[in-house]
């Protein structure tokens, strides 16, 4: 049995690194229609807050995905799990400082696997699980550039002899639905991960006897994602809207559909996946599409090579804050 005062530090972690995940990747969602204006800034974060609560509480295979896939729940400690959680936020606070649109998934992965190796060895990672996992944070990206310049494609095909002023104009309209599709999408798979921690910490400690994520852990994190979205993600909106590449309207739409529609498929599957990721390469995709040359590459591989560093820096801060815990306890 664990000492409760540890399971609550665990908890309040959790909602925090949500809390941050939200106004972390609050830009993935809006970025694209703050930039187009089709969405007034104020208006796209309220948004993108109620879909987020909304898209938290649509299920919880994610959950079960983080929880019982990467270490058994069963044996590990609060310790392992606030050493964890410091990494990914660390890792979440210093991306969002410099404006680097990193993953908050591959952070949460990589502190949760650093921080178990600290404590047991690299033999109490479930590598079947792991590699399962990473292999979905890596094929999402593929599917959203792909799909992405795919949908941009069709669009060129279908409205390139219409006036782009007229075109544009109209996918204004659509894209706020695509912005909320893709909001929703965010919440339904980014809130069930620290649902995932927060469901581990109560079976190891014995408050529940199975893997089920109870109803107050659902609606606890949903409300702090909920609150962090409110709080907006600027840096990285910027990052996202408009140094990729000048984002009109009808490509904004063709982003947030096409990303929308990769992660809520990989919620519905359970697959832990990137928003960041997913969005950015959508954006990639449909820039390529549009003119190969005018997506700025430079900016592309700058996200790569954080993407690259995320899973091992998050580990690493999170095997230090771990071995902190141990000598002074």
């Amino acid at each position: 049995m664990f000492s409760l005062w540890l399971i609550f530090v665990v908890i309040l972690l959790a909602l925090v690194f949500d809390y941050i995940n939200g106004f972390h990747d609050t830009a993935n969602a809006i970025a694209t229609s703050v930039s187009t204006k089709a969405l007034m800034p104020r208006t796209a974060v309220i948004m993108a807050a109620v879909l987020n609560f909304l898209g938290a509480l649509s299920g919880t295979a994610v959950a079960a995905t983080i929880g019982k896939n990467i270490v058994p729940p069963e044996v590990i400690s609060p310790l392992v799990l606030i050493a964890a959680l410091m990494g990914a936020i660390f890792w979440n606070l210093f991306t969002w400082y410099f404006g680097i649109p990193s993953s908050s998934s591959h952070a949460l992965i990589g502190g949760l696997s650093g921080a178990a190796a600290a404590a047991f060895g690299f033999d109490i990672i479930n590598w079947h699980g792991f590699i399962k996992i990473f292999a979905g944070l890596i094929i999402s990206p593929v599917i959203g550039f792909v799909m992405g310049g795919t949908v941009m494609t069709i669009f060129f095909w279908l409205f390139g002899w219409s006036s782009p002023a007229r075109i544009n104009n109209k996918f204004r309209k659509l894209q706020r639905l695509a912005a909320a599709m893709a909001s929703f999408a965010h919440g339904s798979n980014d809130a069930q991960k620290s649902m995932g921690i927060i469901t581990m910490v109560l079976v190891g400690g014995g408050l529940i006897s199975s893997f089920q994520v109870p109803l107050w852990v659902k609606m606890a994190c949903a409300t702090a994602m909920a609150m962090g979205t409110a709080v907006g993600g600027w840096k990285i909106i910027r990052t996202m809207g408009g140094k990729i590449f000048r984002i009109e309207p009808i490509n904004g739409f063709a982003a947030d559909f096409t990303s929308a529609l990769t992660i809520y498929t990989a919620t519905l599957l359970g697959a832990p996946v990137s928003t960041t990721h997913v969005v950015s390469s959508s954006i990639m995709g449909v820039g390529a599409a549009k003119r190969f040359k005018g997506v700025r590459w430079n900016i592309a591989r700058q996200m790569i090579l954080a993407w690259l560093i995320t899973i091992p820096s998050s580990g690493l801060v999170a095997a230090i804050f771990y071995a902190i815990f141990f000598i002074i306890s």
